[in-house]
């Protein structure tokens, strides 16, 4: 069993009602190890830790900042296999995937905003001969970040960086589906001696800690990435307060498929747009227009190496795919699937979960699919 702690105010400390979570890993099914089912109680006393420590962390230099940024950075890539082989048994995706794109993108947001934070201007322009008008961008205090579960550590590193970089305090709250790495940066902000309550990571899910972070009248900047109703329902809980927020939303990406195209090298990117990390990217390519003359030819091909793609064991390096996130996700998938085939769509492939061997049996594995609208 993994041990997972709220990070407040630089110690691990557990939720303050004694609650928790499972976490269930997406590869076998199994129970890893228990998260906090924080509740607004831990979202008060991480804001309270942020309010603190936010006169001293603004006061510091830029470059005092930023070199606090690159020592988290190091530290990351010093364990970057551990970070690795834990985002893959808590997401599912491919460990090689992990390893090549997810870790070294959240070691370079933590390198980005160190050097950018040393190079960003303010701008100034005269009126007159006795008028200077001037902008003056100046920390606004406690950051809200709330991260989604398909790119962990990425995601959640792209929103602390930059707020840490310009000067502000974070309380994170990371999904309680993927909660590993964010643990592990826990352990890295305490290893590098950042200051305590500049970086508060608390645990649980979206309805309770969530909107208790959210609501938070000490709280004015809100950043989510995720689903559009959540977004509309913090729009709703936010804009009164007159926070700032920032919304990453989901997408409906259509891909255009025109006759002059390289027809293998399309077939090979829409392939690799479609199933990369399960699918489970918003920028995936979910739908696909094909000009008429090449249709048959391009869909054949498609479908030919969607069914060739390897889904299995997220730890071995020929798996393209590993399962999804969760159990809930891939019902979730299943059932499109079947209202598309209710509804007289054809399935070209896929269409079924999948039942691996061994102790993979209970994983949450689902294959390439492919409809005929």
């Amino acid at each position: 069993m993994v041990p997972i702690l709220n990070f407040l105010d630089g110690k691990f400390v557990a939720p303050i009602e004694g609650g928790y979570l499972d976490n269930f890993c997406p590869r076998d099914g199994s129970v890893m190890g228990r998260i906090p089912d924080s509740t607004e109680a831990d979202i008060n006393l991480a804001v309270a830790a942020a309010r603190r420590a936010f006169p001293s962390w603004k006061k510091l230099s830029r470059k005092e900042r930023s070199d606090f940024l690159n020592r988290i950075a190091d530290r990351i890539e010093e364990k970057l296999e551990i970070f690795a082989e834990a985002e893959s048994l808590d997401q599912g995706k491919p460990v090689h995937l992990a390893r090549t794109v997810d870790i070294p993108r959240a070691i370079d947001n933590f390198r980005f905003f160190a050097g950018a934070i040393l190079h960003s201007q303010e701008k100034a322009f005269q009126t007159n001969e006795t008028v200077l008008n001037y902008t003056r961008r100046d920390p606004m205090g406690v950051a809200g970040l709330i991260s989604p579960w398909n790119l962990p550590l990425y995601l959640l590193t792209w929103k602390i960086a930059p707020a840490l970089a310009t000067g502000n305090t974070v309380v994170a709250k990371p999904s309680e589906m993927t909660s590993m790495t964010a643990h592990l940066l826990a352990e890295v902000m305490r290893d590098v001696k950042l200051p305590a309550g500049v970086c508060n990571i608390i645990f649980g899910r979206g309805a309770k800690a969530g909107d208790a972070l959210v609501g938070h009248p000490d709280v004015p900047l809100i950043s989510f990435t995720g689903g559009t109703e959540t977004a509309a329902a913090i729009g709703r809980r936010a804009a009164p307060l007159y926070k700032k927020m920032s919304l990453e939303l989901g997408g409906k990406n259509p891909a255009l498929i025109f006759a002059d195209c390289d027809l293998d090298a399309a077939v090979e990117t829409t392939l690799r747009s479609s199933f990369t990390n399960q699918g489970e990217i918003c920028l995936c390519t979910s739908r696909l227009f094909i000009e008429d003359s090449i249709f048959e030819s391009f869909t054949s091909k498609l479908v030919a190496k969607a069914k060739a793609l390897q889904v299995g064991d997220p730890r071995k390096a020929e798996s393209f795919m590993g399962p999804l996130v969760s159990r809930e996700h891939r019902d979730k998938v299943s059932g499109f699937v079947e209202r598309a085939r209710a509804e007289g769509l054809k399935i070209l492939c896929g269409g079924e979960m999948l039942s691996l061997a061994g102790e993979l049996a209970n994983g949450y594995y689902y294959p390439p699919t492919i409809i005929h609208a």
